[in-house]
């Protein structure tokens, strides 16, 4: 997908494809209905990496609910899959990139879950090593511990792949 569209970020995607194949079909990971992705009772996942998408849309692909010939669009002028998940897309719940700011939406939904909404499900949020060094992430965390926030799983990628220079 990345070399169709001459953009994107392959090693961060494959760095973490075994984790994305566990979360997304294996039993022991998300529990979803994969023709329904707005599912209240579903498990969410946020994408805080947004960078990572191409891996996201090869899940959602798998599941059948993309054709994976529009895989090969991505990026592209006219396409949906852009090179950041965005919510356009009904398996994504919100817009992700700016670096940090996945963890904290995933609070704000597993609150309102457990708290408002009542439903027993789970929110997981995948974050990269180099977005650990954002204090967003250390405050989210803080949060979702005093409020006992025991429905938000979050796993960091630890490829050590910075921008100019190892993590």
């Amino acid at each position: 997908m990345t070399k169709e569209s001459k953009s994107g970020h392959p090693t961060s995607c494959a760095s973490m494809a075994d984790l994305m194949t566990v979360l997304f079909f294996d039993p022991s990971g998300m529990h979803y209905l994969p023709k329904n992705p707005k599912s209240f009772v579903s498990d969410r996942f946020v994408l805080s990496k947004g960078h990572a998408a191409p891996v996201l849309y090869c899940c959602w692909a798998e599941n059948g609910y993309l054709e994976e010939s529009e895989l090969m669009n991505l990026r592209k002028v006219n396409s949906l899959l852009e090179g950041h998940p965005r919510p356009h897309l009904p398996f994504i719940d919100v817009a992700t990139g700016s670096l940090g700011c996945g963890l904290g939406v995933t609070f704000g939904m597993a609150y309102v879950s457990k708290y408002m909404d009542k439903i027993d499900n789970r929110f997981y949020c995948l974050i990269g090593d180099g977005e650990c060094a954002e204090g967003s992430i250390w405050e989210s965390a803080s949060l979702s511990s005093y409020y006992k926030l025991d429905n938000i799983i979050a796993i960091c990628d630890i490829n050590r792949l910075g921008q100019s220079q190892e993590t």
